[in-house]
Formats: structure tokens, C-alpha cells, sequence
């Protein structure tokens, strides 16, 4: 079978903003996704067989483990065939994984020693190390095969977070690991541009996903909503269409740019 389109791989994409975000390209630009989990395989697998389409695949791994980082980034590459657009979406910001995302506290005042070691640990090796390891796998990528003629050599996406900015007093490990993500971006925007690659990042706000509709829908609903002067939060279809533009072949010169996406929610 030919394949036509590009080959695109989003990380943490089996819910949320990651499934908007591989909707997004397999829906506006005819691209083949590899959509990445780590636990929740049937939700990745029910993304992929929303995708219009042919040649998307299931990817799973652990952004903390350097080995498996490199065996589903080589599994993505070989399924797509090569890898044009990376989307680091993929993200921890509680302090124990069992449960599954939802927002806990790391409150220096409150917290116990062991609690606030494991879980700066456990953020930084996913959110950090995670994503570092995953752009190193899929930039050298890059770097070492020619694109399609008339096509870059690769568009690198980070998400980051208002967080890094605004602070995250209950979560002080994920607003730093976002802070150092945008970091790691900007750096590696220069360094890959003599070989075509651009890096951009983007730092949304608050978004509507299914993780934080309890939230949204609770007593601090309405002061989440009053912090942008829309008077509501983003929808993650608006933050999939901003990186999809982002991704774009004519896009090269928002290389090295932090994209603030938060409704004026927070300016700096």
C-alpha cells in the first residue's frame, strides 16, 4: 500500500489533549499517527480506530524507562515508516501513578521527606528525562534520512504549561519540569536547525478533558473559568488545531518560540 501523508508521533495520546491531537492530524492533514500509551491500552486503540484513514498505529512504553523510550520509538518509525512530526504530550503531574493522572498534591508544607523525593523523582523522569529521551530517539531520526522531496526534515512540538510561568504551588515538580521542557526546546532549536529541524513549544492553560471535567463541573469550576477574561477554558480540540499549525511545513520560523495558549489567562 502507498502511503501518502505524514508520519506523526504524539505521546500520551490514548485520552485528552494526546487524542485531539492525533484526531487533529489524521483529520485536517491526511497523516499517519502512531499513538503512544503507557497503561491504557484499550483507550489507544479505540483513538486509532477513530482515525480516518490508513497506517496508524499502537505504540506503548514508559517515558521513565530509557529502553523502552527507544524500542517504541524504533516501533513507531518502522510503522509509520519514518517520522516527520513529534508531539511531546505526554505528561505526569501527580505524585503516584495508580492514579491514573488525576491531580495530587506535593505541598512542600504538608508533604513527608519520602513524599516529596519520590515525587520530584517520579515527574522529572517522565516529564524531563521522558521527553528528552523520546526527542533524542526521533530527532537523530531525522537528522540521519532525507525527507520527501519538497518536505522538511522534521517538525519537533513540545507541550509545555502556564504552569512554568504562573507557578504550581500544589505540584512544584510538574510547573518546574514544564519550565525546563520549554528550556530544553529553545536549546534545541538552535542545535537542530543547521540540519532542518525546527523545535517549538506550546504552554497552554487550563483544557477540558475528560480528566478534569469533575473539576471544571465542582465548586472551583467557576474560578478556573474566571482566570481567562473569555470567561472559560480551552477545549482540547483548540490546543490540537494550534499544534497542528505549529507542525506545519511552512511553520519553520516559529522555531525556538514558547506559543503562550491560555485565553490571556496569565501574561508575562
Amino acid at each position: 500500500m502507498e502511503q501518502t501523508g505524514r508520519g506523526i508521533l504524539v505521546t500520551g495520546a490514548s485520552r485528552g489533549v494526546g487524542a485531539a491531537v492525533a484526531r487533529a492530524f489524521a483529520e485536517r492533514c491526511g497523516d499517519r499517527v502512531a499513538v503512544h500509551y503507557r497503561g491504557r491500552r484499550a483507550e489507544a486503540e479505540a483513538v486509532r480506530e477513530s482515525l480516518p484513514g490508513d497506517g496508524h498505529v499502537v505504540v506503548q512504553g514508559d517515558l521513565a524507562d530509557p529502553e523502552q523510550v527507544s524500542r517504541f520509538v524504533a516501533e513507531a518509525a518502522d510503522g509509520l515508516g519514518r517520522i516527520d512530526v513529534l508531539v511531546n504530550n505526554a505528561a505526569l503531574f501527580s505524585d503516584d501513578p495508580a492514579t491514573e493522572g488525576r491531580r495530587l498534591t506535593l505541598d512542600v508544607a504538608t508533604a513527608s521527606y519520602d513524599t516529596w523525593v519520590d515525587g520530584w523523582r517520579r515527574t522529572t523522569d517522565v516529564n524531563l528525562l521522558g521527553t528528552a529521551n523520546v526527542t533524542y530517539q526521533v530527532a537523530r531520526r531525522m537528522v540521519d534520512s532525507a525527507p520527501p522531496t519538497g518536505r522538511p526534515r522534521g517538525r519537533i512540538v513540545t507541550v509545555g504549561s502556564r504552569g512554568a510561568y504562573r507557578g504550581e504551588p500544589e505540584v512544584p515538580a510538574y510547573g518546574a519540569s514544564k519550565a525546563a521542557v520549554h528550556a530544553m526546546t529553545q536549546s534545541l532549536a538552535v542545535a537542530l536547525a543547521p540540519h532542518g529541524v525546527g523545535c517549538v513549544g506550546i504552554a497552554p492553560g487550563f483544557v477540558a478533558t475528560d480528566m478534569t471535567a469533575d473539576l471544571l463541573a465542582g465548586p472551583a469550576g467557576e474560578g478556573i473559568r474566571a482566570q481567562s477574561p473569555f470567561g472559560r477554558v480551552a477545549t482540547g480540540e483548540e490546543v490540537a488545531a494550534a499544534i497542528v499549525a505549529l507542525a506545519a511545513d511552512d511553520a519553520e520560523w516559529a522555531s525556538g518560540s514558547i506559543v503562550d495558549f491560555n485565553g490571556a489567562s496569565y501574561l508575562h
